[in-house]
């Protein structure tokens, strides 16, 4: 018995030891990776800064190109609504419309049990304006059905719930 009482403890301490090397080697390649990623991150920052400055210049010089024949004020607003045409473009490039069915709202379409072309699980339907002219909305063939009264003794879903 105390035989295996000395080998419980070297495999303990063996498995100590492994972890610890295990840990250690884990945290310098996460720290090796980490390093070379904030050096991307770094170079995508001054690269977006770069950017930034030469679109400056450039919306500049189309504001002083359209100034030789404008007033200043005039080459000013224009150069500030062709830059606000570029950003709305950009945008709407990088945000799909809402009815636009993109890979991450099928997947989670999926994920809630609907059907690609449904809504909450309804179908969606295509509104077709009616026809006449008129402008009204179509009427219902049928009156809609009355609700019975309180104290008329109505059981179901439709019946008033009451606390005592």
């Amino acid at each position: 018995m105390n035989r295996l009482d000395h080998l419980e403890h070297l495999d303990k301490g063996l498995v100590d030891e492994l972890a610890q090397v295990a840990r250690e080697t884990v945290r310098d390649e996460l720290r090796e990776q980490s390093r070379k990623r904030r050096r991307t991150a770094a170079l995508y920052a001054a690269s977006g800064a770069a950017a930034l400055y030469a679109g400056a210049a450039l919306a500049l010089a189309v504001g002083l190109a359209l100034a030789l024949a404008l007033p200043g004020w005039a080459a000013a607003l224009i150069t500030a609504a062709l830059l606000a045409v570029a950003a709305v473009v950009l945008r709407n490039t990088a945000r799909p419309s809402a009815g636009q069915a993109t890979p991450e709202r099928l997947a989670e379409a999926e994920r809630a049990g609907e059907t690609p072309g449904t809504s909450y699980g309804v179908p969606s339907v295509p509104v077709v304006p009616p026809t006449g002219g008129t402008g009204a909305p179509p009427v219902p063939p049928v009156p809609p059905a009355v609700p019975p009264s309180p104290g008329t003794g109505a059981t179901g879903p439709e019946a008033p719930h009451h606390r005592a």
